[in-house]
């Protein structure tokens, strides 16, 4: 994709306005929690502390809108307490000398910008409390005057994390969604598996679902029971499901034993779907008759036989299961000491260092991004001083806001920011000229505002920000500034800050396009770790570890979804494809997935302990998991893998005791072969 064509895409998508699902009543707490703050401040204190409260309570209210599953009177107070923080010790350091605070911001925005590495929520709240304090350390004139706009601003996250312990909003909602939509998206996948008995599924919902299972210590103990077990059913009754469509280790493609296998698989999906709408809406399960009856169907046994009749049975009683465990209040209690447990804030900082420190070396994205806006950031401060224009903080503020470590994202966001202040204090003023507004209806339209951009932030970067700018205009106005000494500035600065983030976003660049073969080599070396853990259980079923298994396929599902995201980014990049074309890419993908099934259809069979040893499962897999091994490494050398070692094995392999084995491992070769083949020149 050439540069015109990327800055075309970037701009429609910044500019885009999505449909997304609306929680006005989340809005409507965040928008009383900055009226109160804003209230009280304007009563008690006067306008300044009741800017910077303000300023307080609208960053710990987007920070519980953030994708993160801690929970959220924990978020709003890390953002209150940071960005307090932040602009004490930038008012010590600013009010005396400006080449001071031009090192401290410097300093800040670089270690704000490596928190990336501990995720987007982190690096999302470390971004805007930088931003927020190069307008926040203007507002004191002494010491002791910072050190209460910092209270305040603490004050304002403390009160909006209040409001969410005595006014919770759909409580464990979040949870409940992503459970639902993990069960919601089995169903889909069974219906899929009736008419294509190869179809693929995007394991994208189960990882949420395992990431939203994943609690703090004071939360496992208070988690309803039905949020507790039915994740884990979700993941075994999905290879059961696969196994029982595939012809090569199921119900012969056509006759009546597929007939009886397409009846299961739409009464597996309609239990599913049952199951998905109780949990996601705390309901008693009401299932359809006609799908338990399949279920329960004597005759089952008269039309399918060996593996299929064996995965119907294991499919039935882990459907029981599951409704079981979505049954409100149905007797089954959840053990916290069986919960996978989240770090407490305190023990997530080691972590979290650990997690900066990785990414402080050459050619590391995170460390790119940091120094690309530090560097920004600094450069718009002084050029937003050298100007002959008030306000200069809005340059940095503008970069360090729209930077995103990806070329996409920074772009998009940075035309999405300028045509969302455009319109934003277009219709500010216009409302402001009209009405005259004083200072309590200043700060009761900055409340309006930022309720509007709570309701609306998941439509549109650019929606969003026409809400900010306005919130930014009556809450300075509620201070007697007028708007003719904020607009002009804030819309020619936001053109300089974005000008900047892209500016530097092509000279200095972290482009994923280059990665790719990285990427697709370690899904490749990941799948084959998992493929040979599933094989070795059948090499010695006595002595196997199942965690293995599990440990190795979570490290596949996170191989893969780097992989997504890093074609999704490449997709927008200005950026030549290096050796592996879009199609290449699509194809060697593809047959990754089919790679990772194959050995899902293996782990849905797997040998009790009694059972006895598989002849030459331990030789299959120790040659897949060679293989795949230097099949990374010939992708990351930009050559062809080579499987001979896989296929010699095979074609010396006499595995008649287990059909289910013999057809499973050779659609593992076959998908190998395709890898190999999309990787071709």
């Amino acid at each position: 994709m050439g540069w015109f064509r990327a800055l075309k895409a970037s701009a429609r998508s910044g500019m885009a306005v999505e449909r997304a699902r609306l929680e006005p009543l989340v809005a409507l707490r965040a928008a009383a929690g900055l009226a109160l703050v804003i209230g009280a401040g304007l009563a008690l204190l006067g306008p300044g502390s009741a800017a910077s409260s303000a300023f307080g309570a609208f960053m710990a209210a987007i920070a519980t809108f953030q994708q993160s599953w801690r929970p959220r009177p924990v978020l709003a107070l890390a953002s209150g307490l940071t960005l307090a923080v932040s602009t004490f010790v930038g008012y010590l350091v600013g009010s005396s000398h400006t080449v001071l605070f031009l090192a401290l911001l410097a300093a800040w925005t670089f270690l704000a910008s490596l928190l990336w590495a501990a995720g987007p929520t982190a690096g999302i709240i470390a971004s805007g409390n930088v931003a927020i304090m190069l307008i926040t350390v203007t507002l004191p004139t002494s010491v002791p005057q910072a050190a209460g706009h910092a209270a305040m601003i603490a004050a304002g996250g403390v009160v909006q994390a209040l409001l969410i312990v005595l006014f919770p909003v759909r409580r464990w909602g979040a949870q409940r969604d992503a459970l639902a939509d993990a069960l919601a998206a089995e169903a889909d996948y069974a219906r899929r598996l009736r008419q294509d008995p190869v179809a693929p599924f995007d394991p994208e919902p189960l990882m949420r679902a395992r990431a939203a299972a994943t609690v703090t210590p004071r939360q496992a103990r208070r988690r309803p029971a039905e949020l507790h077990g039915a994740r884990g059913l979700a993941e075994r009754i999905r290879p059961v499901l696969a196994s029982l469509a595939d012809p090569a280790v199921g119900a012969p493609a056509e006759g009546p034993a597929r007939d009886r296998v397409r009846e299961l698989l739409a009464a597996a999906a309609a239990v599913l779907d049952c199951a998905a709408h109780a949990i996601r809406h705390g309901d008693p399960v009401r299932l359809p008759a006609p799908a338990l009856a399949v279920l329960k169907s004597p005759d089952t046994a008269d039309l399918l036989t060996g593996a299929p009749l064996r995965a119907a049975r294991r499919l039935a009683a882990l459907l029981d299961d599951v409704l079981e465990t979505a049954q409100p209040r149905s007797g089954r209690t959840a053990d916290p000491g069986e919960s996978m447990l989240r770090p407490t804030m305190p023990a997530l900082v080691p972590l979290v260092l650990k997690s900066v420190r990785a990414e402080l070396r050459p050619g590391s994205p995170v460390l790119r991004h940091a120094l690309r806006v530090t560097a920004v950031a600094c450069a718009g401060y002084l050029i937003g001083h050298a100007l002959p224009l008030g306000h200069a903080y809005w340059a940095p503020m503008t970069s360090v806001m729209v930077m995103r470590p990806d070329f996409t994202q920074t772009y998009s966001r940075a035309v999405a920011r300028f045509g969302g202040t455009l319109v934003g204090v277009t219709v500010a003023t216009g409302i402001v000229q009209l009405a005259q507004p004083g200072m309590y209806l200043s700060g009761l339209l900055a409340v309006v505002s930022a309720g509007l951009m709570y309701v609306l932030m998941r439509t549109g970067y650019a929606v969003a920000q026409a809400f900010v700018s306005a919130y930014v205009v009556f809450l300075l106005g509620m201070g007697g500034v007028r708007w003719d000494q904020t607009v002009p500035d804030r819309v020619a600065l936001t053109l300089v800050g974005g000008l900047l983030a892209m500016v530097a976003y092509a000279l200095y660049p972290a482009w994923e396009t280059p990665r790719l073969r990285t990427r697709l080599a370690d899904w490749i070396a990941a799948d084959g770790r998992y493929a040979a853990a599933v094989l070795g259980q059948y090499a010695d079923p006595a002595g196997a570890r199942r965690a293995e298994v599990r440990e190795a396929l979570l490290a596949a599902r996170d191989a893969r979804l780097a992989w997504q995201e890093a074609v999704a980014r490449a997709a927008g990049e200005p950026v030549r494809h290096r050796g592996l074309s879009h199609a290449a890419a699509d194809d060697a993908g593809d047959a990754l997935a089919a790679l990772g099934r194959g050995a899902m259809l293996l782990e849905a069979h797997l040998p009790d302990r009694a059972h006895d040893p598989v002849p030459g499962a331990a030789a299959l897999a120790e040659a897949l998991r060679t293989a795949t091994e230097a099949g990374a490494q010939a992708v990351r050398e930009r050559r062809v893998p080579c499987w001979d070692g896989v296929r010699a094995v095979l074609a010396d392999w006499d595995a008649p005791a287990s059909g289910v084995l013999r057809g499973a491992a050779d659609q593992l070769l076959g998908s190998l072969d395709e890898v190999s083949e999309a990787l071709r020149p």
